[in-house]
């Protein structure tokens, strides 16, 4: 005869930290892991001085590495541009142009990761994988274009949701 255990209660996994906390709860750590690498936020933006809104661009910041889709001097960076934005949770919440991928603005709207993203798929090359990231759509950085040309090169992708998992 076959012993019967009891019952165990097993106790259900903790959530993710970005399912567990708030934008402002997260450490250092957290709040920069939580970046994807997609490098849409480095894209240049313009604004309609008429009606305020916001069009990308597929020109990158000139600090921008469009192969790895990294900062080549993510230290020093808002020393080098004087218009990059160090995104803060206030800041999350008010960017309007932070794209509707960005897992900051996913998190704060209180949205979960998609699968794509490093923490979910375990892998830096799901965002590249999944069309999300900006890999091999920059077609310049700001320094090779003049800017009276910026508004030749608007885009309409980096504001797109991608598509599903196959």
């Amino acid at each position: 005869m076959a012993k019967i255990e009891p019952h165990m209660s097993r106790k259900a996994p903790d959530p993710p930290f970005w399912r567990a906390k708030t934008l402002e709860q997260l450490s250092d750590e957290e709040w920069e892991s939580l970046c994807d690498g997609c490098a849409r936020c480095c894209l240049v933006k313009l604004e309609d001085e008429d009606s305020g809104a916001i069009h990308f661009t597929d020109i990158g910041c000139k600090l921008l590495d469009a192969k790895t889709c990294r900062c080549l001097d993510y230290k020093r960076r808002r020393r080098r541009v004087r218009d990059c934005v160090k995104l803060t949770p206030e800041g999350v919440r008010a960017l309007a142009w932070l794209p509707k991928t960005c897992a900051y603005r996913r998190v704060a709207e209180g949205r979960d990761l998609d699968w794509w993203h490093p923490l979910v798929s375990g892998s830096r090359e799901t965002v590249h994988q999944a069309g999300i990231s900006v890999r091999g759509r920059v077609s310049a950085l700001e320094d090779d274009i003049p800017t009276e040309l910026w508004p030749e090169r608007i885009v309409k992708w980096p504001n797109r949701i991608p598509r599903r998992r196959k």
